[in-house]
């Protein structure tokens, strides 16, 4: 419960309870459990206060001093933080919904599995702020500041996400309109171990597809092994389970990163669907088909020798003669 002495000064007017604040540096206000819905607190010196359990929806605080504060799972509704400080402030699981934070400052904020729906947040400062499963669906984020953020199963549906700065004050202004790449393009433009990350995938990278069942594991560690002879990064994708949506998104994206596809036919009960994915799309990526001698072709794929980028089948008896 808060302490009652701390709520009546509360509630005597922002001139009162700001003397009293300057007055009294090392009392941090113990304001928990308070109800202040509709409260007009204004420019209030509220930092370091512990807030937890509070009721401040549909409040005024523009303006206010909200450093460092503990505002868990707090509902703040409808409530104005125009143009306040909020830096370094717990804000897990509080409730933001249709708040107006236009201008605030939430550095360095812990924003965890905050709810943000329907709030606008136009150009405040989000800079190193935790934003784990955040919820900012239908709200708007244009011009935010997002240098340095943490940014992890963000809820984004409907979210205007334009212009979003992802550098710091210092530097040359740089924007994004997506918040979950924008810790990723800042990498990118400034760590020269990101950008030879991507350079080794693309250029390096093998995608291997087929089912390589015990009885043809040898086939797999031959083609292994002949790739990384040859400097290659062989990734392995066995299509030993069902075929699925997600799985053909996770190939696609896989081939979009490879210097070129191999595909053993010789069982092909979900290549084709893949193929299908990959091989209009993608004419910079030659596709070797391989198939074992003792196996028939499957009547489908005489559907993609039409492709130039799609090679002559390789027929092996044993492990394959890899020639790459």
């Amino acid at each position: 419960m808060a302490n009652d002495l701390h709520l009546n000064l509360l509630k005597q007017g922002m001139a009162a309870w700001n003397r009293w604040r300057k007055e009294n540096l090392r009392i941090l206000p113990d304001l928990r459990e308070a109800h202040l819905w509709d409260a007009d607190l204004r420019g209030a010196d509220l930092r370091g206060a512990d807030l937890r359990g509070a009721d401040l929806r549909g409040a005024n605080l523009s303006g206010a001093k909200l450093t460092e504060v503990s505002l868990f799972r707090v509902n703040l509704t409808r409530v104005n933080l125009r143009g306040a400080n909020l830096s370094g402030a717990d804000l897990r699981q509080a409730n933001f919904r249709e708040a107006d934070l236009n201008w605030a400052d939430l550095s360095g904020a812990d924003l965890s599995e905050a709810n943000f729906r329907e709030a606008d947040l136009n150009w405040a400062d989000l800079t190193n702020a935790c934003l784990v499963e955040t919820n900012f669906e239908k709200a708007t984020l244009r011009y935010c500041r997002v240098y340095g953020i943490s940014a992890w199963g963000l809820k984004l549906e409907q979210a205007d996400q334009s212009n979003l700065i992802i550098t710091d004050y210092e530097e040359p202004t740089i924007t994004v309109d997506n918040l979950e790449v924008a810790q990723f393009i800042y990498l990118l433009l400034h760590s020269d171990k990101i950008r030879h990350v991507i350079d080794t995938i693309t250029s390096k990278v093998v995608l291997i597809l087929g089912r390589f069942m015990l009885e043809r594991k040898a086939v797999l560690d031959a083609i292994r092994e002949e790739l990384r002879k040859r400097d290659y990064l062989p990734v392995l994708f066995d299509f030993e389970k069902p075929a699925s949506r997600d799985i053909t998104e996770t190939v696609s994206t896989l081939a979009h990163m490879a210097r070129f596809v191999i595909a053993d036919i010789t069982d092909a009960r979900s290549i084709p669907q893949e193929l299908e994915r990959i091989v209009p799309d993608l004419p910079s990526v030659p596709v070797q088909p391989l198939l074992q001698a003792s196996a028939d072709e499957y009547g489908m794929f005489e559907h993609f020798k039409r492709y130039p980028w799609v090679l002559e089948i390789h027929h092996y008896r044993g492990c394959p003669e890899t020639r790459i």
